[in-house]
């Protein structure tokens, strides 16, 4: 196995194996440059991961799987993504949605489902796919004020 060695802000020094490293194409909306990622766990017990830039040591974004937080979160990946990823089974579909936390309060933390990450687990090729048609936005709560 192939270990490569990166240098992260958050992390220090990160050994890991080449088959664990996410490729996005493209890159991903606003970081076009940005190609090479690694999905850290927050922690064990967390539903938070940090995806990780192996190229910028200072980017990492907070991202989360969309189905803890949104039962009911329903996508249809497109073909051309589908294609693009060589997607051949849905076992193989891994997705992430981007959280952004509002002036640092935890309380007020969002979610894009209308731009999943989705990666193709087989092969480690990755997308972040912006959906048309849908009702979902780039800010859904995670943590919705419970009506009194």
């Amino acid at each position: 196995m192939i270990k490569r060695t990166f240098h992260t802000l958050r992390f220090g020094d990160i050994d890991t194996d080449e088959d664990k490293i996410v490729h996005f194409k493209n890159g991903i909306p606003a970081f076009e440059e940005e190609h090479e990622f690694l999905i850290i766990p927050y922690d064990e017990e967390s539903p938070y991961y940090f995806m990780q830039s192996l190229k910028t040591p200072e980017l990492a974004f907070l991202i989360t799987t969309p189905f803890i937080f949104f039962p009911e979160y329903m996508i249809e990946i497109d073909d051309e993504t589908i294609e693009e990823l060589d997607i051949k089974k849905q076992e193989d579909v891994m997705l992430y949605t981007l959280i952004t936390i509002p002036n640092g309060s935890v309380r007020y933390m969002t979610a894009n489902l209308l731009a999943p990450v989705v990666i193709n687990t087989e092969n480690m090729q990755a997308k972040q796919m912006v959906m048309e048609k849908t009702r979902y936005t780039t800010k859904h709560r995670l943590f919705p004020d419970k009506v009194v």
